[in-house]
């Protein structure tokens, strides 16, 4: 673009808008592509602009607009659409509840090139139809087209983002605990993964309590996975007690134990393993006492698919630390951000 006096811009394009304020009125006197005629040089110089910007055909140059309008075609996201442009942003919101995933290192290398500024939603983030998942502008009113041809040329190889729907899945709550089996104390669990279960699409096969006996526990594992069972949750003898037995039950059921312990509390204690494509979940007692815990965190990844890694796990160690705020704001804290 380039600047030139009020008084020499007859005929010429404005490049942006000129907002004015005056009378109680404030907004846009004159909008972005607006070509200037000689009755509106007073009205210019009324609210101090002795000098505009138009633009140069040959200066090889994107408006905001036009530069947060392919910004976005470089970075389409299935399950959601973008909205805009308003201001020179262009809002990326979800049509439907899944797991929004950022590739890093790609936003960082596109955030790196200049003026183009892309934010978003964490990694592994949990949304529902209607959130905001990212805003995409530059930081200028232009910027060099070189800039944006950088950034579709990083696109073209990888993918920016996306949003992972979640998957209907069948689960079976296994509970095991003398204490529980003779009836001396009632279980909570059950109540607890029912109603956290019932945010995603699933059909919860049943709930069987066992004794603290690896035979009976096998076979309840085994029950459930005969009627296709996706997801098995596991409560009790989680701890690293000699007569807590849940650990080797799950390992004995044919299961890859991808982690026993994460870097995470609460649920310091939580199992992740994998027997086929089935998940096997051990979740230790703090899921009862606790709104939110390690359990409520793999919740969301667990329903769309995507096989949780150990990678993944020790990824939780930063931000691992639960606040204990007196008022639960999760997944909306530093909470469970892998």
């Amino acid at each position: 673009m380039k600047k030139i006096r009020v008084e020499d811009a007859i005929g010429q394009t404005l490049c942006h808008d000129i907002t004015a304020m005056r009378d109680g009125f404030k907004g846009a006197a004159f909008r972005r592509g607006h070509v200037i005629a000689e009755a509106d040089i007073q009205k210019l110089l009324s609210i101090g602009k002795r000098h505009v910007f138009i633009w140069e055909e040959t200066a090889g140059e994107l408006h905001e607009e036009d530069a947060a309008l392919r910004l976005s075609k470089m970075a389409p996201v299935a399950g959601a659409h973008f909205e805009g442009t308003s201001e020179g942003k262009m809002v990326l919101r979800a049509d439907t509840a899944g797991m929004f995933r950022v590739d890093l290192e790609l936003l960082s290398a596109i955030n790196g090139i200049g003026d183009i500024t892309i934010t978003t939603l964490p990694d592994h983030y949990p949304v529902q139809p209607g959130d905001r998942l990212a805003s995409l502008r530059i930081v200028p009113l232009v910027t060099k087209e070189t800039q944006i041809l950088q950034a579709e040329a990083l696109c073209a190889e990888s993918q920016l983002w996306s949003l992972v729907p979640y998957q209907k899945k069948k689960a079976g709550i296994i509970i095991t605990g003398s204490e529980i089996f003779e009836g001396r104390i009632p279980d909570k669990f059950e109540q607890v993964a029912r109603k956290k279960l019932s945010a995603y699409p699933c059909e919860i096969l049943g709930a069987v309590i066992c004794d603290d006996r690896q035979e009976q526990i096998i076979e309840a594992a085994q029950a459930y996975l005969q009627q296709g069972a996706e997801l098995l949750f596991f409560s009790g003898g989680m701890s690293v007690d000699p007569d807590d037995l849940t650990p080797a039950a799950i390992k004995a059921c044919g299961a890859h134990i991808i982690t026993y312990g994460v870097p995470s509390q609460p649920g310091n204690m939580t199992l992740v393993s994998y027997l086929g494509e089935t998940a096997l979940i051990g979740v230790p007692g703090a899921a009862i006492s606790l709104p939110v815990t390690v359990f409520d965190v793999l919740l969301p990844q667990l329903f769309t698919g995507i096989p949780i890694t150990k990678a993944d796990m020790l990824r939780l160690a930063e931000g691992g630390l639960c606040q204990l705020c007196e008022s639960c704001h999760f997944p909306n804290c530093t909470f469970g951000r892998y």
